[in-house]
């Protein structure tokens, strides 16, 4: 799978970097403050043992596309709580 066409996951969603470890980053008066990464960024950490991409894409949207990014996690974004301590806070979390 290519990643420049996952159009409406790594272009047009919002990426959060260290999101957990960093949990005043996802307030939303810093939403502006959230780093972002681009495509060629992601590129270069698929693979790395110490980062895990999150697809937090709704349900609908995610069996709908036809892309993906391959070794992401489907998470589903209404039940955070219930999946968010997995996760370990030594890595590096890239939600799209």
């Amino acid at each position: 799978m290519k990643i420049s066409s996952c159009r409406y996951g790594l272009l047009n969603l919002i990426i959060l970097l260290l999101g957990i470890t960093h949990p005043s980053l996802l307030q939303a008066e810093g939403v502006n403050d959230v780093p972002r990464m681009s495509v060629a960024e992601v590129k270069q950490l698929l693979g790395n043992p110490d980062v895990v991409i999150i697809d937090v894409r709704t349900t609908k949207s995610w069996w709908s596309s036809t892309t993906k990014i391959s070794g992401a996690v489907r998470e589903d974004p209404s039940k955070v709580s219930e999946w968010l301590e997995k996760y370990s806070k030594t890595k590096t979390l890239i939600f799209y």
